[in-house]
């Protein structure tokens, strides 16, 4: 690297520093913010990264996040691709497609910007500081993601590439040796079905402003307990055995598990991963006929399911 370089870079981050601070953060913490990128980010495009459309709602002059985030959403499924696709040569695309899934998914991407505590930079809205927006996994996984991208514009693929990595190996690791985790609502059917517990049912709920959409889905799990037997028994003993046959299936539906997030998708894996978590911890199937007992959560609210896609 050239003086001249150098002089540029430092000029860049100390430049980054000021508009982190008009941001709510100290120099100090910009700095840190920089070194845990592994790369200085300008002050217009520093500040564009950290502004939540609510704040841009609010400050019509302000730009949001949200072309940053759809930028290192795809620049982070692309080295994480491109990795597994290098290191994993034994794994097909389906193993591979569901290890990608847990390891870019929001609850992990969130942990990433607690641990970075990125909360401290994020321009909210006055509703959204209201409700706590800072600390909504969904709006720190947005941040991560508008930072990657932030990166690749200033810096090129090659600098996205390194950020990608200082911010998720440990964690592709991790995914990597996974089980259920890779894939939540698969992993509950076959549960579902190897405890012939019924079927699965997920209902939906969407509330919040149209800008920041809260999605809710509940898990059901069972049978109908209504017999909808399309044909006559034509003897006696051919409707006893009918009815033993279909005695295990006459529970009502009830609800396992709910979840919320920033998707109907998020929501769903996080409430199948908690429902798979009950059923795993509960040998027994009689919580399905269980009327909402202490197996059966009913918190709502952030989803906070850590491998939820």
């Amino acid at each position: 690297m050239t003086d001249k370089t150098a002089d540029n870079k430092d000029s860049r981050a100390n430049a980054g520093f000021s508009a982190a601070a008009d941001a709510g953060a100290t120099p100090e913490a910009a700095k840190e913010l920089f070194e845990a990128l592994g790369y200085p980010i300008s002050p217009g495009t520093l500040v564009q990264a950290f502004t939540h459309k609510s704040f841009s709602h609010e400050n019509p002059a302000a730009v949001s996040y949200e072309r940053l985030e759809f930028l290192g959403d795809a620049v982070l499924e692309l080295v994480v691709t491109e990795t597994l696709f290098a290191h994993e040569k034994n794994f097909s695309e389906g193993q591979m497609a569901k290890i990608r899934a847990a390891t870019v998914c929001e609850p992990v991407l969130a942990s990433v910007a607690r641990r970075m505590n990125l909360s401290r930079f994020i321009l909210l809205g006055n509703g959204e500081i209201r409700s706590n927006g800072a600390d909504k996994s969904s709006i720190l996984c947005d941040v991560v993601e508008s930072l990657i991208g932030a990166v690749f514009i200033e810096h090129g693929i090659e600098a996205a590439r390194d950020t990608v990595h200082r911010l998720i190996d440990s964690t592709l690791e991790i995914t990597q040796n996974e089980g259920p985790a890779l894939d939540w609502k698969t992993s509950l059917a076959q549960l579902v079905h190897k405890n012939k517990m019924g079927e699965i049912t997920y209902r939906m709920e969407v509330s919040g402003p149209e800008y920041a959409p809260v999605f809710t889905a509940r898990v059901f799990i069972g049978n109908d307990s209504t017999d909808n037997t399309e044909n006559s028994i034509s003897s006696e003993s051919g409707k006893e055995n009918a009815d033993k046959e279909n005695a295990d299936k006459k529970f009502v539906i009830k609800e396992f598990a709910q979840a919320s997030a920033s998707s109907k998708k998020k929501a769903q894996l996080a409430a199948a991963e908690k429902a798979w978590r009950i059923i795993q911890n509960d040998d027994s199937t009689d919580s399905v006929a269980a009327p909402n007992g202490a197996n059966s959560p009913s918190a709502s609210g952030e989803a906070n399911a850590d491998h939820a896609a």
